[in-house]
This record gives structure tokens, sequence and C-alpha cells, in this order.
């Protein structure tokens, strides 16, 4: 049984979702989600005898919603996940991380390797900071067209696209970076200029069998009460977490580390350069797997798959 509750933190509240009791293991999702994400890791992991957690993280579902743009700096969603482990009553926890909750795990390895036990990042592997800054980067990477991060830094704009109709953008969105979409077109990685994200979107022609419509709905609620400000700021932050992070150039990640992506899965396939420095960059790396045919919601396209491998992990951590 998933038990709800909310945490106050020094500044902010943090709603969790756990089920188990053992050594923390604490779940972090990505945009555009919540802790409903982990729905299929929560009771596997907390089987095993772990105290699972999932967070919403600060800006979605029932956490707090700070309105700064600045709020949603990287070093703020570490901070949270570090003060979080002790309001849990605990003096460590291993960390689980998808999408943007994967660099929230990364950085928080890397700033705390006292307070974890190990990470695992799904998706978006480990980048370790770079010369260029990330917007610089990202406009190179998008041509003539506006790579989705370039899009969503003006405030308002994407939120007044998905705010038309929230219900049909979260689907479009879920199902166009899964890996039952047809990825053989210009996909929805860039826009065209003066156009909006959702013109790349395919729909399924049923719900597919990892995202029911009962899980649709799900999400919407959540959104349509929080609204997209919050998430969306957290793209807003990329040049300011380059700077942040200047102290840590270089510097790997020391702790024991797992990494899994979907073949399919568009973080995954940008991120392979990352992936190639990982001997450099994730020293006590236990395993990296690639999921043949998944999208970018991995833990709920490949529960089974996904499950198995953090179990392993996890009896690795604590050996």
């Amino acid at each position: 049984m998933i038990k709800h509750h909310t945490v106050a933190l020094s500044e902010h509240r943090i709603h969790v979702a756990e089920q188990g009791d053992g050594p923390l293991v604490l779940f972090v999702h990505g945009f555009p989600e919540s802790w409903y994400s982990w729905r299929r890791q929560l009771p596997a992991v907390a089987e095993a005898g772990y105290r699972a957690a999932a967070i919403d993280v600060r800006g979605y579902g029932r956490s707090s919603k700070p309105h700064a743009v600045d709020a949603y700096r990287m070093v703020c969603l570490v901070g949270d996940v570090v003060e979080l482990v002790g309001a849990l009553g605990a003096d460590s926890a291993t960390l689980v991380g998808h999408d943007w909750g994967a660099p929230i795990v990364w950085n928080s390895a890397l700033l705390r390797p006292d307070l974890f036990k190990g990470v695992a990042g799904l998706s978006v592997p480990y980048a370790a900071r770079s010369s260029l800054r990330p917007l610089d980067a990202f406009r190179q990477f998008g041509g003539e067209e506006e790579f989705y991060i370039e899009y969503f830094q003006e405030p308002g704009r994407a939120e007044a696209e998905i705010e038309e109709d929230v219900r049909r953008w979260l689907l479009g969105f879920y199902f166009s970076a899964s890996g039952d979409a047809d990825h053989s077109g210009p996909g929805m990685a860039t826009v065209a200029r003066g156009g909006q994200l959702k013109d790349r979107f395919s729909y399924p022609d049923e719900a597919p069998t990892w995202l029911t419509d009962d899980d649709l709905d799900a999400y919407v609620a959540e959104f349509e009460r929080s609204g997209f400000r919050g998430p969306l700021n957290r793209y807003r932050n990329v040049d300011r977490d380059w700077e942040d992070f200047a102290a840590f150039h270089g510097r790997p990640i020391e702790i024991p580390a797992l990494f899994v992506g979907g073949s399919k899965d568009g973080p995954t396939v940008w991120g392979a350069p990352n992936i190639e420095r990982f001997p450099s960059t994730l020293p006590n790396l236990w395993k990296s797997e690639i999921l043949d045919g998944s999208g970018h919601w991995i833990q709920q396209e490949r529960a089974e798959q996904i499950n198995e491998l953090l179990l392993g992990f996890l009896e690795h951590v604590h050996d």
C-alpha cells in the first residue's frame, strides 16, 4: 500500500509517495510527470526489502511551486533531495532518476557522495560539464529549427501551447517520445521557426499498454491542478546551472552507478558521446544497458526489465 504525505523542508514542502521498510531508495521523476511515473517500481522495490519513496519534484503535483525562475536551478533541486533524506529520518539513500530526474540524481551524487550509496539514471546519461554554454550547444543542435529546450526558454510560450488542451498535449508528447511511435520522420526534438512543439506529435489509435486511459487521467489531473510554469522553469536554468557547477568541472561521480536507456530514446541516442565517457566520468559504474526498442518512458514501457536491473543494482550497493 502506497502512503502519501508531505514533508516540510527548510523553505519548501515535498510530496512523497512511499511503500515498504528498509534502506531508503529515492525516486525522482522528470518532465512532464510526477511520483506516479514510478507506480510500477515502488511495490517491486518495497517487496525486495527497501523503503521506496517517490517524490513530486518542486513545481509539480503537491510539492511547493515557487514563482521565481531561478528557484528551479539544479543546485536548488539537489538541495531538496539532500534535505529530504534527513527529513525522512534516514542517514543515507540510493537515488533513482528519470529524464530531468536523472540529472538531479547525478548531480546529487556528484555534490554529496557521502550521503548517497548509489545512483541510477534512466534515459539521460551523466554528462560532465562542458566548456560550451548549454543554450549555445542547443542552438547548434537545432540548426535552422529550434531545439525543444530552446523553445521552452520564453516564459509563457510553451505554457500557452500546452494549456489549450492539456490532455491531448500530454498524450501526444508521451506517445511521440515512446518506443511505439514512428521515429523515421523529423521527430519532436526540434520545432519549425514560428511553429509549435505539438505540430510534430503523433497519436496512438488506442491507449498503449504502458499508458492506459486511467494513467493518462492521473497525469492530466495533476497538471490541471498544478500547471506547467514550475516544470518549464527547470529548462530556463540550464545556463545558470552551467555557471553554478563551474567549481566541479571535470570531477567524476565516484559512488556506484547504473545507467539504463532505450534504443529509441532521444536523450540516450544524443547522449552516446557521454555514455562513451563513462569510464572516466562514472569510474564505479556497475552497468550501462540500452533496452532495444524502448522509448523515453522506460520505467513504464519496460517496467519488468527496469525492476530487475534496479533490484540487481540495489543488491550490489547493499552487498
